[in-house]
C-alpha cells in the first residue's frame, strides 16, 4: 500500500488538475454561448436562402452558370475543418479519420490531383504527415471566423471550379446540434447541386410552391440565380466554419466536464484510501503501545 505521503501527493496534483479542467470549462462554456448565439443566427439566413433557390431550380428554372455543371473528375480539392487545440475529446480525431478515409478512396487520382484546404492546425498536421500538401493557410480561421476570409476562401474555390483546375470540391466539418451533440458531415461544394431542404410539421412542398408563386423577379430567375448563386456559396463556406467552431467549444466543454468529474471521483478514491492508511498507522501504533505496555 502507498505511503501517506504519496497519497497526500496524488491528491495533492489530481486537486491542481481539476482546477485547470474546471477553469478550461469554464473558458469553453464562455466560448460556446457565443459561438452558438452566432451559427444560430446564420442558419435561418443560410437555410431560407437554400430554400428560395431548391424552390426555383425544382421548377426547372437553372442558372446559367458553370458552377452547376457536372464534368469528369480528374482534379478534386477537398475543404477539411478541425481545431487549432486538443483537449476536445474526438473532435480532431473523427475529423482525421474520416479524412484518410476520404483519401483512401481516392488515392487512385493521385496526389498531384488532389488540393487540401486545411482549416485548423490538428488536420493539417494530420494531411501533411499522411504526404499530401496543403493549399494556403486557413487554421485562422477554425479560432476566429471572418465572413471576408471564409468568402475569400470560398472566392478560391469557385476560380479553382471555374478554371477548370479542380472539378469537384468536397467539404468535411462538423455540425453543431447541442452540447452534446455534434455530427461530422460530409457534403458536395462545387458543382452546386439542388440542395436538400429538411421539411417542418408545418411546411411542406405544396406551401413552398405557393410562397414562390408570389415572387415577382425581374429581369429573370435564371439571371437571378447566376448573381445569387456566388452569395449563396461564399455564405455556405462562412456557416460552415461557424458549425465547426461550435462543434469544437462544444466537444471541448464535454471533454472538460468528463474530466473534471474524473478527477472529483479520483480524489474521493485517494481521499478514502488516504483516510484508511491513516487508520491503519494509528491502529498500529496502539497495538505497538499496547504491546509494549504489558510486557
Amino acid at each position: 500500500m502507498a505511503s501517506l505521503k504519496e497519497v497526500k501527493g496524488r491528491i495533492g496534483s489530481v486537486k491542481g488538475t481539476l482546477k485547470i479542467t474546471s477553469a478550461m470549462k469554464m473558458v469553453a462554456s464562455a466560448k460556446l454561448h457565443k459561438a452558438q448565439e452566432v451559427i444560430e443566427g446564420m442558419l435561418p439566413y443560410e437555410q431560407q436562402l437554400s430554400r428560395i433557390f431548391t424552390g426555383f431550380m425544382s421548377s426547372g428554372r437553372m442558372p446559367d452558370t458553370p458552377l452547376i455543371n457536372e464534368r469528369p473528375v480528374k482534379n478534386i480539392a477537398l475543404v477539411v475543418c478541425s481545431s487549432n487545440n486538443s483537449l476536445c475529446g474526438g473532435f480532431n480525431a473523427n475529423v482525421i479519420r474520416m479524412v484518410n478515409q476520404w483519401l483512401q478512396q481516392h488515392e487512385d487520382l493521385g496526389k498531384d490531383h488532389i488540393k487540401i484546404f486545411a482549416v485548423g492546425r490538428k488536420v493539417a498536421e494530420a494531411v501533411r504527415k499522411a504526404g499530401y500538401e496543403v493549399v494556403g493557410d486557413y487554421t485562422h480561421l477554425a479560432d476566429k471566423p471572418s465572413y471576408d476570409e471564409a468568402a475569400a476562401l470560398a472566392e478560391t474555390l469557385m476560380q479553382a471550379f471555374l478554371q477548370g483546375e479542380v472539378d469537384r470540391v468536397e467539404l468535411i466539418y462538423h455540425h453543431f446540434r447541442s452540447t452534446a451533440s455534434q455530427t461530422l458531415e460530409h457534403a458536395v461544394f462545387l458543382p452546386f447541386v439542388q440542395p436538400a431542404v429538411e421539411e417542418t410539421e408545418n411546411e411542406n412542398k405544396e406551401a413552398e410552391e405557393e410562397e414562390l408563386a408570389d415572387y415577382i423577379v425581374e429581369p429573370s430567375v435564371p439571371e437571378l440565380l447566376q448573381q445569387l448563386l456566388p452569395s449563396v456559396l461564399r455564405t455556405k463556406i462562412y456557416t460552415v466554419v461557424l458549425d465547426s467552431s461550435a462543434s469544437e467549444h462544444a466537444a471541448r466543454t464535454m471533454a472538460m466536464q468528463v474530466a473534471t468529474d474524473n478527477a472529483n471521483d479520483l480524489i474521493q478514491d485517494l481521499t478514502i484510501m488516504y483516510n484508511k492508511s491513516r487508520q491503519q498507522v494509528i491502529t498500529n501504533e496502539l497495538l505497538d503501545i499496547m504491546g509494549g505496555s504489558m510486557s
